[in-house]
């Protein structure tokens, strides 16, 4: 994978850059395996914004992506690398004996027309599934189970990996990308190798439409408004954020305040919290 660079014949083509999308083997999706997408806006089920700045953007279908990989000791081959507009990560398809199709995240190493298992009879390769307990120290390790029989919920964005550190009384330690060592049970699954499309943190997009195509909508400074809409707001000309700021546009404090609760009950598999 690899990022494409424009010539500066606009101001907005200036910084702009995309993918080449040259791992791209297929162009349309599996129909079997999408769903419509229904947009929210960001709102909830009362209709309220409970985030904020999103809406529009470019009509998509959910891909159905196999995090759990309960097929186990089938061996699937890889019938295509794709695209998908939901995440950073590229999809791989998979096709079973019986015909039967299934995405999975693709990892770097995987090509078309290699072999995925999932099981504990599964080799130590990219793209299968193992438990942890079953695999080596040291490997990095992608979609990973938080709880048995769950699914992947964690490492599961383009380029990311996490390692497997340290195995004992049936706890398996890991440190993820985001630098935080946790633990998890050596009996939950993860995928082997690290997640493709590396290059994706290097895309700029270069100008606010293509953010309005992703759904993102235009996110207004605090100072840039009045006292009554933002703390930050009011002042003559550029007065800054005064103190003690910066906060939300509720007051609470945005930067370096810690929003995990003390009494959470996974805080015992933390070893280390992300810097």
């Amino acid at each position: 994978m690899g990022v494409k660079q424009y010539k500066p014949t606009t101001p907005s083509r200036r910084h702009m850059s995309t993918a080449t999308f040259e791992e791209i083997t297929k162009d349309f999706p599996e129909k079997r395996l999408l769903v419509p997408l229904r947009k929210s806006g960001g709102r909830n089920a009362r209709g309220r914004v409970t985030s904020r700045h999103r809406g529009g953007g470019h009509k998509r279908m959910i891909r159905l992506v196999d995090f759990k990989r309960d097929r186990r000791d089938v061996a699937a081959s890889v019938l295509a690398v794709e695209y998908d507009p939901n995440r950073s990560a590229r999809l791989a398809l998979l096709e079973y004996p019986d015909g039967e199709r299934r995405y999975i995240l693709a990892p770097k190493e995987l090509s078309v027309g290699a072999q995925v298992t999932a099981g504990e009879k599964a080799e130590v390769t990219p793209g299968n599934a193992l438990p942890l307990s079953l695999i080596p120290l040291g490997t990095f390790v992608h979609n990973i189970e938080l709880e048995e029989g769950h699914g992947g919920q964690i490492v599961r964005s383009a380029g990311t990996a996490a390692q497997l550190l340290a195995k004992e009384s049936g706890l398996a330690t890991l440190r993820l990308p985001s630098g935080e060592i946790r633990m998890v049970r050596e009996g939950c699954y993860a995928t082997v190798g690290q997640i493709g499309n590396e290059d994706h943190e290097a895309i700029s997009l270069g100008k606010a439409g293509r953010s309005r195509w992703l759904g993102r909508r235009p996110h207004t400074r605090g100072v840039a408004m009045n006292p009554h809409d933002h703390p930050h707001g009011g002042g003559e000309g550029k007065s800054g954020q005064g103190n003690p700021h910066p906060v939300s546009p509720w007051g609470w404090q945005t930067k370096g305040f810690r929003t995990r609760h003390r009494r959470k009950l996974s805080s015992r598999y933390l070893v280390k919290r992300r810097p």
